[in-house]
């Protein structure tokens, strides 16, 4: 993205029209953009004490100093927007909103509020069941995110397995074309494929209506770049959710959300706009085909002490909270000689996170940061790692799953809402609840059990290189059964003129597989 040009730009149009409001948040968007996250911070506040009820500045602010780890106004951030969400008073991002304790009500009611004051209105429209007659079901995946993204790690092997005897799988992108091999691998997973980021909604809509979808699968929720605004229109009789937002979209247009029994429990339901489908092992699929480098760097290569236990966590950095630092600084001080391994997306969260480690008396220089690499090479250095510590309210997701595929056990804290339960899912489908807690005493004390007892680990370790060969985490045809039916059941629902109503998918072996059901 061309940052440094648009910064540019803003500042020629600020030098004639000082005043000029929506040049000065776009200008202030810009500088966290460019990792100049301290003068970004000072803008929000600015425009704040000028117009503190303009829609998303409260929610720019509060995720501008949750990803630089300043947790210095946290607690009266989180009220406002708890405040503001629930109350409708102004827009609050849902998605930035899953990132703060909230409950599954509030959550409810902010992605609620973000559909009704974007004028997110659901189209009506009366179907001939006739017109979508035949033997396969057609699907339409919408998505943003058709590049080098976590969403199209995960997803890209599923496209590929689908059953084309069964079904015909459309890709419908509106997101950048970075030009790479998973770009590329993503367009030919696809039995066609359209780009329609210069089209309208309704241009993009009448396209997939044009194709007779039976189902559209929204894959970005409320997420950077989504846009609901095509499935407001109805384009296909039967519209879900699924993966790329984990939480519910608060509209009347969306059918069902795809999930399971750990991440979202049916006794949910009443905080959920769509009606939930439980899928039998774990909602997030995994592609089975990640590549891990072949060569894994020694630790003296990445900052790493050569004897030390090594705890890591990948996530962005928005997800770290006070909490959260709080055990993992406890964990560091109980265990001695270990380092804490961590992302680095920008250079005032190293700053920050090393300075909260100083205030509770653990040595800064025992925060190692990783920066960002291709995703075979991340792989194969994250097995330098011994045990990665997950995150509460929002866990590890995706990167959850790479920590396992790359063999590192992941102890993680249920939570009370679906983002907060993922971890515990992937777990559960890999036959390791052992590493699942339900209270951070608890999660404390498994980390620091697993720290202090190395035969204990080892074993741990073994069983899941074990497991991730037989269960059913990362057995991608075996999950792709396993939607299809869900995607079968729907479209049966649909024809009997039924209403959308809660099911489960009832679980299948895959071939190929030795043992692993769930």
């Amino acid at each position: 993205m061309r940052f440094e040009e648009a910064l540019a730009s803003y500042d020629k149009t600020l030098a004639l029209k000082g005043d000029f409001f929506d040049a000065r948040i776009a200008r202030a968007r810009t500088l966290a953009k460019l990792d100049r996250h301290e003068e970004a911070i000072g803008e929000h506040e600015k425009l704040r004490a000028l117009k503190p009820d303009t829609a998303n500045l409260l929610t720019d602010l509060a995720h501008c100093r949750a990803t630089v780890c300043d947790w210095s106004e946290s607690a009266r951030l989180a009220e406002e927007l708890r405040s503001r969400a629930v109350a409708g008073t102004s827009l609050v991002d849902p998605f930035m909103f899953l990132g703060i304790a909230t409950t599954a009500e509030q959550q409810l009611a902010c992605a609620q509020n973000w559909v009704r004051q974007k004028k997110f209105v659901g189209v009506k429209r009366d179907w001939k069941r006739t017109d979508f007659a035949g033997d396969k079901i057609r699907l339409a995946y919408l998505s943003a995110d058709y590049h080098r993204h976590a969403t199209a790690h995960l997803i890209a092997e599923l496209f590929e397995v689908h059953d084309r005897s069964r079904f015909e799988v459309f890709g419908i992108s509106f997101g950048p074309d970075d030009r790479s091999d998973v770009r590329s691998r993503l367009i030919k997973s696809f039995d066609r494929f359209f780009d329609v980021t210069t089209r309208t909604n309704e241009d993009a809509a009448k396209l997939i209506r044009d194709l007779r979808a039976h189902i559209a699968v929204d894959l970005k929720g409320h997420t950077t770049d989504a846009r609901p605004g095509i499935l407001a229109q109805r384009p296909s009789p039967i519209q879900a959710s699924y993966l790329g937002y984990p939480g519910t979209l608060g509209a009347d247009f969306i059918d069902y959300v795809i999930a399971d029994k750990i991440v979202l429990p049916f006794d949910r339901q009443p905080f959920y706009a769509e009606t939930i489908v439980h899928l039998p092992d774990s909602y997030q699929v995994n592609d089975s085909t990640r590549k891990i480098a072949a060569r894994t760097p020694p630790r003296s290569e990445v900052g790493l002490p050569e004897r030390a236990f090594v705890f890591c966590c990948f996530n962005n950095t928005w997800k770290i909270n006070q909490d959260i630092f709080d055990v993992w600084m406890r964990i560091l001080r109980a265990v001695e000689g270990s380092v804490l391994w961590l992302y680095k997306p920008n250079t005032l969260a190293a700053v920050n996170l090393r300075k909260e480690a100083q205030a509770r008396g653990v040595d800064p220089a025992r925060l190692v940061f990783a920066p960002p690499l291709d995703l075979p090479d991340h792989l194969a250095r994250q097995r330098l790692a011994d045990l990665f510590l997950d995150t509460l309210p929002y866990n590890a997701h995706t990167t959850a799953s790479d920590a396992l595929w790359a063999g590192v056990p992941v102890v993680t804290c249920l939570g009370k809402t679906f983002p907060g339960r993922v971890a515990a899912s992937l777990l559960q489908a890999i036959a390791l609840p052992e590493l699942v807690t339900t209270t951070l005493p608890d999660y404390e004390a498994l980390a620091l059990k697993l720290a202090s007892e190395p035969p204990l680990l080892e074993s741990l370790r073994g069983r899941l290189e074990d497991h991730r060969q037989r269960f059913p985490l990362f057995d991608t045809p075996r999950f792709c059964r396993h939607l299809e039916t869900a995607y079968a059941t729907m479209r049966e629902i649909w024809q009997r003129g039924e209403s959308p109503k809660n099911f489960s998918v009832e679980a299948i072996e895959a071939p190929g597989r030795d043992g692993g059901s769930a």
